[in-house]
């Protein structure tokens, strides 16, 4: 059973960070590509980023610009996502995301919100 678990939410100063963190567990974690989405109501979900299985490559969202990293650790089967210089618009739901077989997975999501 594929399970994603997220923490590491919270409420954060704009120009703040926040570090999230997804523990992974019931597949192949070495294997398998990880991501982050975000999604706030109303909207559709967006994705952050993704880290290939061996850390070699990361890619991210246009908007992200620099200000978040996206990293994982084999050996604990966990995913992180750093972000950095956090403005109210990233105030969002984030989700690990990861697919297995061609099936997609999410986790159940932590709150991020961004406010003065």
């Amino acid at each position: 059973q594929v399970t994603l678990v997220e923490s590491g939410g919270g409420l954060v100063q704009p120009g703040g960070s926040l570090r999230l963190a997804c523990a992974a567990s019931g597949f192949s974690f070495s294997h398998n590509s990880m991501g982050w989405y975000r999604q706030t109501p109303g909207k559709e979900r967006e994705w952050v980023a993704t880290i290939s299985p061996l850390s070699i490559s990361t890619s991210y969202g246009d908007f992200v610009k620099g200000r978040f990293t996206i990293h994982r650790d084999n050996a604990k089967n966990m995913t992180f996502l750093q972000m950095n210089s956090l403005k109210p618009e990233d105030t969002a739901v984030y989700s690990c995301y990861t697919s297995v077989r061609a099936v997609p997975y999410w986790g159940p999501g932590t709150q991020v919100t961004v406010s003065s």
